[in-house]
């Protein structure tokens, strides 16, 4: 029997629904990753120069980036056995996901679908994934 596994994330949280026949599953991962956060107070608050605030903030981009590579990579690890994928949420980290998967050969073929999706509650979005597979 065939397993198929839809997907709901975002940077926070990625939730995996697996259906294998009748069967359903719900798997949540929490991401790591640090919020984008703003200085607060304003222009030079903090009597820094605007090059080095500058320079902080490609740190703190870069550390993010890294951080949703790790996050990203432990969801993949997750779908080694689906014969099908669906990717959705609300925002760019499906989109950054699927280019993920397409560099790992055994699961580049097998995203169906990448949709836009505003959260759901739990029961909805296995109604939701169950229809992408039938």
């Amino acid at each position: 029997m065939k397993k198929n596994t839809g997907i709901w994330i975002d940077h926070r949280e990625a939730i995996l629904v697996s259906v294998e026949g009748d069967q359903t599953f719900v798997q949540r991962v929490e991401s790591a990753a640090e919020s984008h956060r703003k200085p607060s107070g304003g222009w030079k608050s903090g009597g820094t120069a605007v090059a080095q605030s500058v320079s902080n903030e490609h740190v703190a981009d870069e550390r993010r980036k890294h951080q949703y590579h790790a996050y990203f990579q432990q969801v993949i690890g997750l779908l080694a056995d689906s014969a099908s994928i669906a990717l959705i949420g609300p925002g760019e980290a499906k989109i950054e996901l699927a280019k993920e998967i397409g560099r790992v050969s055994e699961l580049h073929n097998k995203v169906a679908v990448v949709e836009i999706c505003d959260k759901l509650t739990e029961k909805q979005l296995i109604a939701k994934i169950k229809a992408f597979f039938l």
